[in-house]
């Protein structure tokens, strides 16, 4: 079940009142972690809510309400929740155990999917998260071309480790974040988006850039959109400086396409991160290259060179039930039309959902590209036309935005209460399992949202 807003119900009161369970739990989370939350990206006012089971493209809340799922895990779940091959897949290799502690042969299958898929990969490296990916990452580039510091765009989000914590909400100056070491921030150099003369000028300045890391498609997965050209840029730069290009695709990976934004576009990098449906739903993640920049991993190699080996632990890179769980969800999407279908997906929905706004005369935007989108809620109250909204121009005020937009958060309780979750921004990411159904809900739930919005004033 779910609410709507009664005429002389707010949006705030509808979404208590059907959420008395997550309340609760809530309370209770408060006082075991900081906020009672233990990702960032699920904080809400005046609380979020507790998910108890999902199937397909909707699901359940403790208080028995349905919701078409657009948080999607993340990112992580592209083939939808509950995946019956998946699960299958996962099922039989619990069966056989959760952990060795020794090589096992899904592994190999699994690397061999990717290096078969993604452009850049001819090595992979596992890892336990996307986070753990970029780290690693940074630290090859850093080894191979023996420079230290590292260009970072501002808005980008790469994890939350030491060397691109700063420019990602806040610190847009390259001061060091909160618990940072200065000496670290002081090896980042923040770049802005599509900012050709900018970052050709911190390539002049600097001769000891060892990398940049990019979201190709564009902070949280073109909510500050990147133009393709400046990638291509981006690739001639590095390739004449002998700096490293990484593309962070812990979002795009196998989601934009097969092989992620770089197949799509045809802009292939050294290296490339990746997480979310890498793994199928569980925790995993990768770097993926060239070989020579792998060579400092290898213990051959470094013998052979008699160089230094950069040591990688981590107890839990390419266990075996997420390399079950990784491994039929890249060859599902290896072999059928998924990914087109949730691009297609995508295309309609934002169009729909542009056509609601402009029915209802409001001045917002819902943009984005591939399988996902984004609702820009105008703060500065800019004549925008919804259907011929381009987000590219925004983006410098995204970055430089001075104080929290509180229409994102009402935006997505109204959603809530109508059937509908996204994440905070709020944007959504699309499923293969997302059909007509899920189309028409989502729709009617963005239009009662908004009018329920201009009834308490809020637009």
């Amino acid at each position: 079940m779910s609410a709507s807003t009664l005429p002389n119900e707010t949006v705030l009161e509808a979404y208590q009142a059907m959420t008395p369970g997550s309340a609760k739990l809530a309370a209770k989370a408060r006082g075991l972690f900081p906020s009672g939350l233990t990702h960032d990206s699920r904080h809400f006012d005046p609380y979020p809510i507790y998910v108890e089971r999902g199937k397909g493209p909707v699901k359940w809340d403790v208080d028995g309400n349905r919701y078409v799922d657009y948080f999607g895990g993340h990112g992580a779940l592209i083939l939808g929740h509950n995946n019956p091959k998946v699960m299958a897949a996962v099922h039989a290799a619990l069966d056989r155990g959760t952990h060795f502690g020794a090589c096992h042969e899904a592994e190999i299958r699994w690397g061999d999917l990717i290096t078969a898929m993604v452009p850049s990969a001819e090595r992979v490296r596992f890892t336990s998260s996307g986070t753990e990916a970029t780290l690693m990452a940074l630290r090859l580039a850093r080894a191979f071309t023996g420079r230290q510091k590292i260009v970072h765009f501002r808005g980008h989000f790469h994890g939350w480790q030491d060397h691109v914590s700063n420019g990602f909400s806040n610190h847009f100056d390259g001061s060091a974040a909160l618990g940072v070491l200065p000496g670290v921030a002081s090896g980042v150099l923040m770049a802005d988006p599509n900012d050709v003369a900018g970052i050709d000028r911190i390539f002049s300045d600097h001769n000891d850039i060892a990398a940049v890391i990019i979201e190709p498609t564009g902070a949280s997965f073109g909510k500050m959109p990147i133009v393709p050209p400046f990638l291509a840029h981006l690739r001639e730069l590095t390739k004449q400086s002998g700096a490293i290009l990484i593309f962070d695709e812990v979002v795009t990976g196998f989601r934009v396409s097969p092989g992620g934004l770089q197949q799509a576009i045809g802009v292939t990098p050294d290296m490339t991160t990746l997480a979310k449906i890498l793994s199928g739903g569980l925790p995993g993640g990768a770097v993926v290259g060239r070989k020579d920049l792998f060579d400092a991993l290898d213990f051959d190699i470094t013998k052979a060179r008699g160089s230094e080996k950069i040591g990688h632990q981590g107890t839990f890179n390419a266990n075996p039930v997420s390399a079950a769980a990784g491994i039929t969800t890249l060859e599902i999407l290896s072999t059928t039309d998924a990914c087109d279908r949730v691009n297609a997906y995508g295309s309609a929905l934002r169009a729909k959902m542009n056509e609601v706004l402009e029915d209802e005369h409001v001045k917002w935007g819902v943009y984005g590209t591939y399988s996902g989108f984004h609702i820009y809620t105008n703060p500065d109250g800019e004549d925008i036309v919804p259907s011929k909204f381009d987000p590219v121009p925004f983006v410098p005020r995204m970055i430089a935005k001075k104080k929290a937009d509180p229409m994102p958060a009402k935006v997505r309780m109204g959603l809530l209460v109508n059937g509908v979750d996204v994440n905070p921004s709020p944007y959504g990411t699309i499923s293969a399992t997302h059909g007509d159904e899920e189309m028409t809900l989502t729709v009617d739930a963005f239009r009662t949202t908004i009018r329920a919005l201009k009834r308490e004033g809020a637009i």
